[in-house]
């Protein structure tokens, strides 16, 4: 890669404890092999393990590409946004990508691949590839984010069925002015899915079903370990959601209504589970959700909302 050449794709990795994989994260983006120039920008905040002590080495062996911002003060526990405080001001790229420092990429041509394919498809916004899901501890691949298994075009109104799951973050590669230019149900809520959602409004997700990319599950410390096992904190980031996806209905004049309120029932069919209100669940304003459930769970919902007594007998045994 030439110092001399316009940056072309800016890559934003966000760090904090991820000694355990941040190097990983690196091999991955000095590996990459393109035609065009890019930077690898790093924000490492305030670890307290060697995560900064692995940056620094690669910054002192690629100081052209590699480019980190080292706080001294933990910014997301003040409420900051480390995206759109400290990663966007400095992008230099007509294109994103993303990839969290517990994450990384294991295909050498994955920014090439992507840059390629949204230069040929200017009418789309944001591409994506599969993943290969593992477990953090272990290692074991616990599944693959694949929504197809060809490369396609997929429409809006699957993206938003799909959740925030339907690809990888880590596999996102996007246009620049997306960032810069924040619809409302983007400004209530800033977070994978509704990144996902934007870049897919104009024309699209652009999908290429070559694995690029791993996804660790359950890092400690991670937004899914956070959130999805505190129930307050879920709570919180669904009535954000619910917020959000209200909003993007206004925005879009309700041109995905159906789908936009499918997915709210379905957020208000997980905070009954939260909350433990079997029976509403097999109300029939769920079954179609219900319906899709695995028969395992359909089975423990029926016997837990017929009878209740039996579960409040089983947790006193068990204490």
């Amino acid at each position: 890669m030439e110092a001399t050449k316009k940056i072309r794709v800016s890559v934003v990795c966000n760090a904090y404890n991820h000694g355990k994989y941040i190097r990983e994260a690196l091999d991955g983006f000095v590996m990459q092999k393109t035609d065009f120039a890019f930077e690898v920008l790093i924000h490492d905040d305030a670890s307290t393990d060697n995560t900064a002590e692995i940056i620094r080495e690669f910054e002192a062996k690629y100081p052209d590409l590699i480019k980190p911002i080292y706080q001294t003060e933990n910014q997301y526990s003040k409420g900051i946004g480390i995206l759109h405080t400290f990663q966007l001001p400095r992008i230099k790229g007509d294109y994103v990508a993303l990839c969290e420092g517990d994450d990384c990429w294991t295909d050498p041509l994955k920014l090439q691949k992507q840059f390629d394919a949204l230069e040929a498809h200017p009418e789309v916004d944001m591409c994506a590839t599969g993943a290969v899901r593992i477990d953090a501890e272990s290692g074991r691949e616990l599944s693959r984010i694949c929504p197809s298994d060809h490369d396609t075009i997929i429409p809006v109104t699957d993206v938003i069925a799909g959740g925030g799951g339907f690809v990888a973050t880590a596999s996102l590669f996007y246009r620049a002015y997306l960032l810069y230019e924040l619809p409302r149900f983007r400004q209530i809520l800033r977070y994978d899915y509704t990144c996902q959602i934007q870049g897919s409004l104009r024309g699209g997700l652009l999908y290429l079903c070559d694995i690029t990319t791993v996804y660790r599950a359950m890092v400690a410390g991670s937004w899914t370990a956070r959130v999805a096992l505190n129930v307050e904190k879920r709570e919180k980031h669904y009535a954000k959601l619910r917020e959000s996806l209200l909003a993007l209905n206004e925005d879009t004049e309700k041109k995905y209504d159906l789908v936009i309120h499918k997915k709210l029932r379905e957020i208000e069919f997980e905070l009954l589970s939260m909350r433990e209100n079997w029976k509403k669940m097999l109300n029939k304003e769920y079954k179609d959700i219900f319906r899709n459930l695995p028969f395992k769970s359909r089975i423990k919902i029926r016997i837990k909302a017929t009878f209740p007594f039996l579960i409040k007998f089983v947790r006193k045994i068990r204490k």
